[in-house]
């Protein structure tokens, strides 16, 4: 069977980005009817919450052993069908025990798709020479996107989750469709000099893998945190307007989702390693200057820079820990998830403990560690590569 070209491929592993994002922003965009539903106190809910995280960090172990056995493609097809599966059981769940299993599953699901997809998209780069990761994280964004509109959509017809999962199993099933013909049939890359050679030493990972695992856990820090804490901090330090905070997180997400569609581009002119120094730089010292100056707009100013300068970081790290082999690539992605779960939380310590701003200025630090990082990572050079728009 002769190879799919560069643009199909892409747009192929493209549909399973956007399918994580559109499965995950389904069943979240429902977690009021489901506190309903369960009769469900907050407590209950961040404890669903912390299921389906714990499950995605939990499944590194598993994510590793299947990518040996399976290979990228059939572990994206697989995991892709159980989160099918896992949002017609959250429809149907009849009590909070089945609710955590299901969650917990799905994140379970979630890891392992993460690891699969990403190693498509690095394998696609590799394959064809051409940068793509950006734009690929950039279709999860435009999942999130899709799938709240769709939720915004049925409930104004319908309070029914049955029916609101029923239509969008029915769009995933699609999405599933669009990305089988052309995967990848990826395989194992050989072990990085670094790695450990002998069998019994398969499970200790390199100093270069934690280095990549360290950059993408501040990284992940960076965006979580600032999707979380930055309308509070609108509101409650900077003193906006109940109509002007929810800015914060939009500025974030905005400009983030832009820089993704053109950091192929500048991936290919300067380079991973410059991109992501630069990058993390820029979101660092940004948000730090729009602390110490206070006011929304040099605020809103500030966000932009972390959204502008942490877009490239993930996609980066995740290319650089694929060619390291598939287990490098499942202990990234999995302290990526611990960052992302444990940086909200770290903020709200350190502002309990302090104040708000101090909170947040340890997401301008996340952000300047995965700087200095930078500087130790081995980035895969490239040659002339060019970028399909």
């Amino acid at each position: 069977m002769p190879e799919p070209s560069f643009q199909r491929a892409k747009w192929s592993i493209a549909a399973l980005f956007c399918f994580l994002g559109f499965q995950y922003g389904t069943w979240i965009s429902r977690l009021p009817a489901l506190k309903t539903r369960l009769d469900l106190g907050a407590g209950e809910i961040g404890l669903l919450l912390m299921a389906c995280g714990a499950g995605a960090a939990a499944s590194f172990p598993l994510v590793a052993v299947l990518m040996r056995r399976l290979g990228s493609r059939a572990l994206s097809l697989a995991s892709a069908a159980a989160l099918i599966a896992v949002l017609a059981a959250l429809s149907a769940v009849p009590n909070y025990p089945l609710a955590l299993l299901a969650v917990c599953a799905d994140g379970v699901a979630v890891g392992c798709l993460n690891v699969a997809m990403n190693a498509q998209g690095a394998a696609l780069e590799k394959a064809y020479d051409r940068t793509a990761m950006s734009q690929l994280h950039a279709t999860f964004s435009a999942g999130l996107l899709a799938a709240a509109l769709l939720a915004s959509g049925v409930t104004a017809l319908t309070g029914s989750v049955p029916a609101h999962f029923t239509v969008a199993g029915a769009l995933l099933l699609l999405l599933l469709g669009c990305a089988r013909p052309a995967l990848l049939a990826h395989r194992e890359p050989a072990a990085a000099p670094d790695e450990p050679k002998r069998r019994g030493r398969r499970g200790l990972p390199s100093g270069t893998t934690l280095l990549m695992g360290a950059a993408m856990a501040f990284g992940t820090i960076t965006e979580g945190a600032m999707n979380d804490w930055s309308t509070l901090y609108m509101k409650d330090v900077v003193k906006a307007s109940a109509s002007v905070a929810p800015l914060g997180i939009a500025v974030v997400s905005v400009m983030m989702l832009l820089a993704r569609l053109c950091a192929d581009r500048w991936r290919t002119r300067w380079g991973d390693g410059r991109v992501v120094r630069t990058g993390s730089a820029v979101a660092g010292a940004g948000l730090a200057l729009a602390l110490l100056a206070g006011g929304v707009v040099p605020t809103l100013l500030g966000f932009a820079c972390v959204g502008l300068g942490a877009a490239a970081v993930t996609p980066c790290v995740y290319v650089a820990a694929a060619e390291r082999g598939s287990d490098a690539l499942a202990l990234v992605a999995a302290m990526g998830t611990t960052g992302l779960l444990g940086g909200p939380a770290l903020i709200g310590f350190v502002a309990g403990a302090t104040s708000l701003t101090l909170g947040m200025a340890t997401v301008a630090v996340s952000a300047l560690i995965v700087t200095l990082t930078a500087f130790r990572i081995p980035w895969r050079s490239r040659t002339a590569a060019l970028v399909e728009s």
